[in-house]
């Protein structure tokens, strides 16, 4: 056994000795926190924003949604199922085109304001008001004269399908029948703001407000914000003034950033943090085999995949990105680099996601790939230029860029060299096309096919490509145009054959979710999305 594991694992045995024994000794922060009920959480990096209509990436989005309640929650156990939030019950036409929610008497905002439907329809004008530039705000597409208001082909909100029909009913007009809108409903981007707070602070297409400061910041969730300090933590408390307080046990969530998983998984040993969101990958195994209990593996829908920028030569070819897929051998990177226990891709959504089966399109042939770089110009790699793979960083993102590498080198005599950069700077990176090759993930924010495929759409916020394919545009619009589910489904494998046979991103695996976490943490069930609402966590010292 190597020494450092065998350090690992000593450390490790006297702290969970020391949390167990009746000896006199410092009390460690998890301890001290657990006793006070507060949740200490690892998070990867820092959140760019806590505005529910500008955030990007899960993590940000986990701590906005503890601030902000929507019209349906996430449930605790089941992410196919929706939990009444705001609305405390709804109904909706035979069409499935008109959605009713009526609100509950005693929602409130952190300030003591009422929740009213109001609120709602003008948090939906913000979210497509052009000026604001939301890079997603296309998911509110399916509101009815949505898509024509958010591009200026009409000026007048009230023609959009969102209206208070008085303050505690709300009605919600759809472009195309939606019998999963509920679930899509439970996405950040349909979060309410406050608005005498929005426009306190500007105007409700600002950009760069303060209203997002702790001091500023009014919510209507389980948790107000109470501290935000850059490259520090994040942390919010009990909300007095939800409608829901009796059942939030938690005093208070800290979320503390760390960048590298090792650091993260060392302040678990120290006794410093309650949950680590991301595992080493070389610790992976030794907690299985020693601390069983600590460690989680979970079913998740996640795809791990590279994205190509087909805006620079010689990614503008898709038979060399094709070639770039087809030079991956998936099964050996699970295997002997990521050991996740995650599946290979053969397509870039995750097979049977609500039922859907994923075009098998993706192989390793590194014979295919050769014969197609020759066959775009270059024979052996030769005057191919060298590039650049871009990841966050992160070991597990590290390591598997350097196993791409590899394959890229020895099968297609590539030479592509690697940038990591941290999380905020990476997006921006990415959004502004500045890459050659893009680690990526993505999570879907509700449990459907449809949640992975249009974000591939052009223009799409989440693209991020310069890819673009006015056919795919038109297949995924009549799968939103229609309620039988086979036609749907049939629809989004048309569109996504296409994708991967244009290949502006390179699916990789299929992921699971992988964290430590105390076993003080309760009621922390295993979640498809790994969203989870905190009011019904709580903490017992064990």
């Amino acid at each position: 056994m190597k020494p450092r594991i065998v350090f690992a694992s000593l450390l490790l045995s006297h702290l969970l000795v020391g949390l167990n024994c009746g000896c006199s000794k410092r009390e460690t922060p998890v301890e001290r926190a657990t006793r006070e009920n507060i949740l200490l959480m690892g998070n990867p990096g820092e959140a760019e924003t806590l505005d529910p209509h500008l955030v990007r990436g899960m993590y940000a989005g986990i701590i906005t949604t503890s601030l902000m309640e929507g019209l349906v929650i996430y449930h605790p156990t089941d992410d196919t199922l929706p939990e009444p939030g705001v609305a405390e019950h709804w109904s909706h036409s035979d069409d499935f085109r008109t959605w009713t929610f009526h609100l509950r008497d005693n929602a409130r905002w952190s300030n003591g304001d009422p929740v009213v439907a109001g609120d709602f329809v003008y948090s939906y004008k913000r979210m497509l008001s052009p000026a604001l530039g939301a890079e997603f705000a296309d998911m509110l597409y399916v509101l009815h004269n949505a898509e024509a208001y958010h591009q200026g082909e009409i000026e007048d909100f009230d023609l959009v399908g969102a209206k208070a029909l008085d303050d505690h009913t709300l009605e919600l007009r759809l472009e195309y029948p939606m019998p999963n809108f509920l679930n899509m409903l439970k996405h950040f981007y349909w979060l309410p703001v406050h608005p005498a707070t929005i426009e306190k602070f500007g105007k409700i297409d600002s950009r760069l407000s303060t209203w997002t400061r702790p001091e500023n910041y009014v919510g209507n969730g389980p948790f107000r914000l109470k501290e935000h300090v850059t490259n520090k933590g994040i942390i919010i408390e009990k909300s007095p003034t939800y409608w829901d307080a009796d059942t939030v046990q938690l005093k208070e969530v800290h979320f503390l950033p760390f960048d590298r998983h090792d650091a993260e998984e060392r302040a678990f040993r120290a006794g410093q943090i309650h949950y680590v969101s991301r595992v080493p990958i070389n610790k992976i195994d030794f907690y299985l085999e020693n601390y069983p209990e600590l460690i989680h593996i979970d079913d998740y829908v996640l795809t791990y995949f590279y994205r190509l920028n087909v805006t620079r030569w010689p990614l503008t070819d898709e038979r060399v990105r094709q070639a770039l897929s087809l030079a991956i051998d998936r099964e050996s990177l699970i295997k002997n680099v990521s050991l996740g226990r995650e599946r290979p891709a053969h397509g870039y959504t995750p097979d049977g996601t609500a039922g859907y089966s994923t075009p098998q399109e993706v192989e390793y042939n590194p014979e295919k790939a050769r014969a197609l770089l020759e066959e775009a110009g270059f024979p052996n790699g030769k005057g191919f230029p060298t590039m650049d793979i871009l990841y966050n960083t992160s070991e597990t993102h590290k390591v598997v860029a350097e196993a791409i590498q590899q394959m890229w080198r020895k099968n297609l005599n590539l030479n592509f060299t690697l940038s990591n950069q941290e999380w905020k700077v990476y997006l921006n990176s990415q959004r502004e096309l500045n890459y050659d090759v893009s680690r990526s993930a993505w999570v879907a924010g509700y449990i459907d096919p449809m949640a992975f495929l249009y974000m591939w759409t052009s223009d799409n916020g989440n693209n991020n490509t310069g890819w673009s394919n006015p056919h795919y545009d038109a297949l995924i619009k009549k799968a939103y145009q229609t309620s039988d589910i086979e036609q749907r489904h049939a629809y989004l494998q048309q569109a996504e054959t296409i994708l991967l046979q244009d290949m502006p991103m390179i699916p990789l695996y299929w992921t699971t979710r992988i964290y430590i976490m105390s076993p003080d943490v309760k009621n922390w069930n295993p979640k498809l999305l790994d969203n989870r609402p905190l009011k019904y966590i709580y903490l017992e010292s064990s």
